[in-house]
């Protein structure tokens, strides 16, 4: 014996499609042919806003991303080889105190008359008077390297047309003492 079995389905989309589909049916042919192509079109605008147009502005941006994460690798690269620079610098042992003190006084008098030293315990305290910005930036540069000291306290004003700097600079580090 053979029974055949047939499957309801009663879930409410089931249900309104078999309404639309019963609807569909009592419709002309050519009615029925524009609902096919409305529904298509419909279907194909929502597929085109789900899935297709997020991938399509993904990929338009995708070059401006990449090209500013290119320029984020170079910087990072650019600082660590800078840092490798530093970390190559600072390797040396530190300098005896009047080997720093030496280096120091050889690094200022680079800066001709308007820079004067003052030592006062572990630190020294250089008055600066119209140092070109380059210059100075070459003088904590060499300090830096040669003395192995930086700069703790600073108190410079710009002056006169040219970018000159005057003022005081307190240094003090492993060079001096500290």
């Amino acid at each position: 014996m053979s029974a055949k079995r047939s499957i309801t389905v009663s879930s409410p989309f089931a249900r309104v499609g078999q309404r639309l589909g019963a609807s569909l049916q009592g419709l002309p042919a050519r009615q029925q042919k524009a609902l096919r192509l409305a529904a298509w079109v419909v279907g194909m605008a929502l597929l085109w806003w789900v899935a297709l147009a997020p991938a399509v502005s993904t990929l338009r941006q995708a070059r401006t991303q990449h090209n500013e994460l290119d320029k984020a690798l170079g910087r990072m690269q650019e600082l660590a080889a800078s840092a490798e620079i530093i970390r190559t610098q600072n390797a040396a042992p530190v300098p005896a105190p009047e080997v720093a003190r030496q280096a120091l006084e050889q690094a200022t008098s680079g800066l001709g008359a308007g820079a004067q030293l003052a030592q006062q315990g572990d630190r020294v305290t250089v008055t600066l008077r119209e140092i070109p910005a380059a210059t100075l930036a070459q003088w904590l540069q060499q300090v830096r390297v040669n003395a192995r000291v930086v700069p703790v306290q600073v108190q410079l004003q710009r002056s006169g047309n040219n970018p000159s700097w005057t003022g005081q600079v307190v240094l003090a580090g492993p060079g001096l003492g500290q």
